[in-house]
């Protein structure tokens, strides 16, 4: 989409298309596998008791040695 080595400034690509500059120099910074195996263990957690609210998950997580706070790993 947007091509550093056209005639057109980035900033004049990225306005023509609407899309904020900012966008187009972001690079997303790659998971590490613990934070993978924290995010499935998560879901798992869920899936086996989806009544559960953020406190409570919170609190199975930390009964198996995995040290989070409830708004760290909402994110």
């Amino acid at each position: 989409m947007i091509d550093s080595a056209h005639d057109l400034s980035v900033t004049r690509q990225a306005k023509a298309l609407n899309i904020s500059r900012g966008s187009v120099y972001y690079k997303p910074r790659p998971l590490s596998a613990e934070t993978l195996a924290v995010m499935r263990r998560i879901d798992e957690l869920h899936l086996e008791h989806p009544f559960a609210g953020a406190r409570m998950l919170r609190d199975f997580l930390n009964r198996e040695g995995i040290d989070i706070g409830r708004r760290v790993w909402r994110r």
